[in-house]
This record gives structure tokens, sequence and C-alpha cells, in this order.
């Protein structure tokens, strides 16, 4: 119940202080965290841990912004830090005002870096979302090598009797060999340990072995060079991890893994009680104005560090660092157990006031693991930040990963623009083509990506049900994979060509089948060379059409009717237009030497649509007009709607259906009679 409100680091320093306080009681001498035992034996652990395990996807895809946090948000601390005491020191008066602007400096670089043992002790309880988690953890794994620069940079000058300009650039080139040193160190051991699990098939007991010897002898190698240590870890972790496990065996990879988190709890725990005996045990100077100006001035460029520098990252940023997120980025600032290790490498001979530094570290280290760290999970539930998601992944998942990392790639070609994706891309093609070749043994370098990870799941799936005690529950169908690991099968000739067997492309094929979610039924969307043509669809549109066409008409006509007769022409223009189109004025068979109007019902609504055809004056051909002719005049015929694939303009026909003969009877309406003395017929009679 304690530990739910309390971090488990403030726990252990509890019990840290009380132990401490029993041994003095007993007239003894507590012991003290000594630095060698520290960084020697107790460290490592905690950061190969931390590197082995790190999560590469979110650490790379963010490694700009630690970067910038991890070296400017560094340097800005210890050298803002450093101006502000010695400014302090310089007005307390007599006590405080013999420290020189170095020492000052130098306490600056020590209590400026975040630590990542407080850190993973607090943030995990916690469960902060992946981003604000590999941004707080990843600067605190990051800054060592700021801090080893500093540290030793300024312990360097504190013996010279003049620092030159020289020595400054000398000491900011130093930044660049101890980190890129310390990742060079850490990538070479790193690719032997691959090299050597490659020839491990038949001793698989001395496996895990080397992952730990190669990963300390990284470290010890850094150090002994004064280069960054937990660059070389991390570097080392980093890159022997793919390989070792397509190396090893499961139950190697099962002793790494839980050697490793026991390895580090242990030496988190014992780092934390160190810290409380050694509170008890050591030598202490108190001075208020010291202690009290480190405390608020570490808290002061905190703030203001992370607030300059997130209003610079965002610029660049796609997802935008919030609010929220800058508080609890500087909020998450925690001092540790290597302020105090480094502090107490201080030779009393140059530093005579260490004992002071000690006791201001001290009180800082407990201000932010025990205020800090203690508020920092209401703060997170009172400002409901986005909590860490406990997801496995899967099939569907990782595909979908691997279709945008290549979607995102193609663009940034396209575009010309070599960013994050197209060297990623670059390095994973490098990787496939000549490095698992040699760092790899068997057929697992060869190995489709999807089907290595199918096989992680399996086997992680397969551990789990055999834990949790549901051996029952496994299905009879064994997967075509588990069967390839029981009998393994000869392995054929390579083809010239660089593609999947078909065993491969048929294991591929199963595996989707299985484990990609099944989509429900939808209806089938729109696709111009795969639709199925509906039975009705003519008929609607046809309907459509006549509706259109006939108000078209009605339209057409009431603009004739109310508009004046063209005049006729002349008997000369008569033949000449007669003699240049006879077809349109052609006498139809069935028009019975009646004149006949055809509409075009497409053409625009004007009085110039209606052409005359076989207009002739009634009773030609020697035959006389009889009543009816007389009285109806013109008749008029309306185009019968065609399908959609017949010219409408010239393919003229009769209409039966029930909307044309309503549009005859209204056509043949002759509309307004005229004036008595202005009426004269539209074909005089007897011509």
């Amino acid at each position: 119940s304690v530990s739910s409100i309390v971090p488990e680091s403030c726990l252990l320093i509890v019990v840290g202080l009380l132990v401490g306080g029993l041994i003095k009681g007993v007239g003894e001498e507590p012991p003290i965290l000594k630095s060698n035992i520290f960084f020697l034996f107790l460290l490592p652990p905690i950061i190969l841990d931390a590197g082995y395990f790190l999560p590469l996807r979110q650490f790379t895809e963010n490694l700009g912004t630690i970067l910038i946090f991890a070296v400017v948000g560094t340097l800005w601390n210890a050298f803002f830090l450093g101006g502000l005491m010695y400014a302090v020191c310089q007005l307390s008066g007599p006590s405080l005002n013999h420290i020189g602007l170095l020492a000052n400096l130098l306490f600056g670089s020590i209590i400026s870096a975040v630590d990542p043992v407080a850190v993973l002790a607090v943030f995990e309880e916690i469960h902060i979302n992946e981003l604000l988690h590999i941004l707080v953890f990843g600067e605190s794994l990051l800054n060592d090598a700021v801090t080893v620069v500093l540290y030793h940079l300024f312990e360097e000058f504190a013996t010279f009797e003049q620092v030159t300009i020289i020595d400054i650039i000398l000491g900011f080139l130093s930044f660049f060999v101890v980190s890129l040193g310390g990742v060079f160190v850490g990538v070479i051991y790193g690719v032997i340990a691959a090299f050597t699990s490659r020839f491990t098939s038949h001793i698989r007991v001395i496996e895990p072995l080397f992952v730990f010897l190669y990963s300390y002898m990284a470290y010890l190698s850094a150090e002994l060079f004064h280069l960054s240590g937990i660059m070389a870890l991390i570097a080392c972790g980093v890159v022997m991890r793919p390989y070792v496990e397509a190396n090893i065996s499961h139950k190697s990879h099962t002793t790494i893994k839980y050697f490793l988190k026991m390895w580090s709890s242990v030496s988190e725990t014992l780092i934390f009680i160190f810290l409380g005996v050694s509170t008890v045990a050591g030598h202490h100077y108190w001075n208020w104005t010291f202690v009290i100006s480190t405390l608020l001035f570490c808290l002061i460029a905190r703030v203001l560090g992370v607030l300059v520098l997130t209003w610079f990252i965002n610029k660049f940023r796609i997802v935008k660092l919030t609010p929220k997120d800058q508080f609890i980025i500087a909020y998450g600032g925690l001092r540790g157990a290597i302020a105090f290790s480094l502090c107490y490498l201080l030779d009393y001979k140059h530093f005579g006031m260490r004992d002071m530094f000690l006791t201001a570290i001290i009180t800082v280290i407990f201000f932010t693991v025990f205020v800090q760290g203690m508020t920092i999970r209401p703060l997170v539930d009172l400002l409901a930040v986005k909590k860490k998601q406990e997801t496995k992944r899967s099939i569907n998942e990782e595909i979908h990963t691997q279709f945008l990392d290549h979607l995102l790639t193609g663009i940034e070609d396209i575009c010309g623009h070599y960013g994050h994706h197209h060297w990623k891309d670059k390095l994973n093609r490098f990787n496939e083509r000549y490095v698992k070749k040699c760092l790899i043994a068997g057929e697992r370098s060869k190995e489709p990506q999807l089907i290595a990870f199918y096989h992680k799941m399996e086997m992680k799936q397969a551990i789990e049900l055999v834990e949790s005690g549901g051996i029952g529950k496994i299905p009879s169908a064994v997967s075509t994979v588990s069967i390839q690991n029981i009998n393994p099968k000869i392995l054929p000739v390579e083809r010239i060509l660089p593609a999947l067997s078909k065993d491969k492309e048929e294991e591929i094929r199963k595996i989707l089948r299985n484990n990609l979610q099944k989509t429900r039924q939808r209806l089938r969307s729109y696709n111009r060379h795969t639709l199925v043509a509906d039975p009705y669809e003519e008929a609607w549109n046809q309907m459509l059409l006549r509706r259109q066409k006939a108000r078209q008409l009605e339209q057409k006509m009431n603009n004739y009717l109310t508009v004046p007769a063209h005049k006729l022409d002349s008997p000369t223009m008569s033949r000449a237009r007669i003699g240049s189109d006879p077809l349109a004025y052609e006498p139809k068979a069935d028009s019975e030497n009646l004149p006949i109007i055809t509409i075009d019902p497409a053409s625009p609504q004007s009085p110039e649509s209606v052409d005359l055809m076989n207009e002739e004056p009634k009773g030609c051909g020697g035959l006389p007009p009889s009543p009816e002719e007389d009285e109806e005049g013109l008749v008029m015929r309306v185009k019968e709607p065609s399908s959609p694939g017949t010219d409408d303009v010239f393919t003229p026909g009769t209409g039966e259906s029930p909307s044309n003969q309503r549009m005859l009877r209204c056509l043949s309406d002759p509309g307004p009679q005229p004036e008595p003395e202005e009426g004269e017929p539209f074909i005089p009679k007897g011509q």
C-alpha cells in the first residue's frame, strides 16, 4: 500500500538511512558508496539493461530532440547554474567568496545532468507514454558524454595556472572525441559479440556469457581512455541484439533477459540504499545560502531550458510537444547517484569545499527523488497525460508499419529529400545484403522479416501458455514454422533470381490468412472497369431522358407559339435550298403531301431549331385538298426519343407513348387566332 504512493527509490533511501543510523548507533563506521564501486560494478548492469532493451524505433525517430535536450540542455544547465552560483559566492561574504569560477562551473556540470537510474526508477512506475519516456530517459543516457567532458575538463583546468584559448578549443573538440569514441568502441564490441554468437550452436550454455562479457569489456575499454562508457554500453547493446537473438537458442535469450533485469534491479536497490547510508556516514558542511541557492537555481535552469528548447524544437517537429509534455519533461529531470559519485571523486587538494558540494548535491537528490518523484504520479493523473498502452504487436500492425515505412521512403525519393526514412531504408538494405550474411548463421540470415517476426510471436505465445498452465489450450494444428523448427528440411539449391522459395511464399500466405483481421462484408464500391450492369438502369435513364426532353419541348413550343412565323422564301430561294440539300426536303412516304415539321428536342430553345421538312402547298400533285386538311394546316411530328446509343438528330421516328401523344396534342394547338384583317393563311391556297 505504501509503494503505490511513494516510489520504490524513496523507500530504499529511507531503508538506507535507517541502516546507516543503526550502524552508527552501535558505534561502527557505516560504509560509504565508493565511486570506483559505483562506476565499475553498480552502474554498468543498469545501463546495459537499458541499452539492450532500448525501444529503437521511438529512439531513432526522436533522436534529434533527445540530442538537443541532452547536449544543449545540459550545457545550458551547467553554465547557467555555475555562473549564478559564482555570483552568489561572491556576494555572500567571506564564508563563500573563496570559491572560484572553475570550482562553481565544475559543481554546475556535476549537478546539471539528469540521472538515468532515478528516471528509470520513477518513470517505470507511473507508466508514462512512450514519447515522454524516451525523451527524458534518452536525455539521461546521452548527457553522460557532456557530463564526462565537462567534469574532466574543469578538473584539469583547476590544476592549470592559466587557461588559454587553445585549451578551451581543445576542450570543445574533446566532446566529439568522448561521445563518438564511446559509440565507436561500443559498435566494435557489438559486432564482435554478434560474430562470436554465430559459432556457439554446439555450446549453448555459454551463449549468455558472451553478451555480458563483451558488453562489460566495451564499458571498461571506453573508461580506460576517458571516453563515455555509458555511450559505449548503449551502442554495444543496440548493435548486438538483433544478430545475437537470431543466433542463440531461446533458453539463452530467456537467460539473458531475466539475468539482466535481475542484475539491474539489484544494482538499483544497492545504489539507493548506499545513498541513504552515505548520507548518514559522510562528512557534511551545511551552508544555508549555498544549498538553497543550488536547489532554486537547479529548478529555474531546468524549466527555462525546457521551455526555450521546446519552442525551438517544435518548429521542426511534426508531432508538437504540448505544454503538458513540457511540464512533465521539466518536472522529470531527476538527479541521482551519478552526481553523488562524481562529487565523491573530487580531490581535497584542489577542491577543499568538497563536503559542502556533497551536502548540496545530496539535498538536491533528496528533493528531486522525494518531492518530484512522489508528486509526479498525481500530477500526471491530474493533467490527464496520455499513459502507456500495453498492447501486443500483431501481424496486421507489423505489415502496416512496414508498408508505411516503404510509402514514406518512396515519397522522400520522389521529392528528392534525403530524410530519416531514406537513410533508414539504405541502412536496412545494406544490413540485408551484407551484414546479416556475415553475422547470422544458417538459413535465418535469409529469412523474410515477416516470418522472423511471426516466429518470435509464436514462441512468446507458447511460453505464456506454458507459464499460465494453459498447455491444453494449444491448438492441435501446429503451424508450419514450428514444424520446420522441429524437422528442419534440407535446403534446396539456391535460385539465381532473388525470389522467395515456394515454401516460404506459401508460409507467408498461410500466416496472413490466419492472422490478418477479418474485414466485414462491405457493399461493392464503384469501379468503371468492373461495374456490373444494372438491368433496370437503362429503363430509368430512358424515363429521365424523356421527362427532360418533354420539359425542353414544352419550353420551345411556348417560345415558338409566341414568336411570329418566318416569312416565306421566294420560289428562287426555295429551289436553291432544295437543290443544296435534297434529303432534308424529301417528302416522306407517310406524309401524303402534308407539310411536316420535325423538331429536334436536344437543340437550343429558339425558333430557329424548327426545320420545315417536306413543306409543300396543299393540293399540289393534282390532288385537291380535303376539308380536314384545310382545317388542320401544318402537322408537326415529334421525334421519338431514341436509346442512348442512337443519334437523336439524324434518326427521327414516331413515338406512340402516352407522353408523346400528350405532346402531339399540345403541339397541334394552332395557338391564338389572328385578327381578321391581318389573317393570312400560312400557305396560300391555289399556289
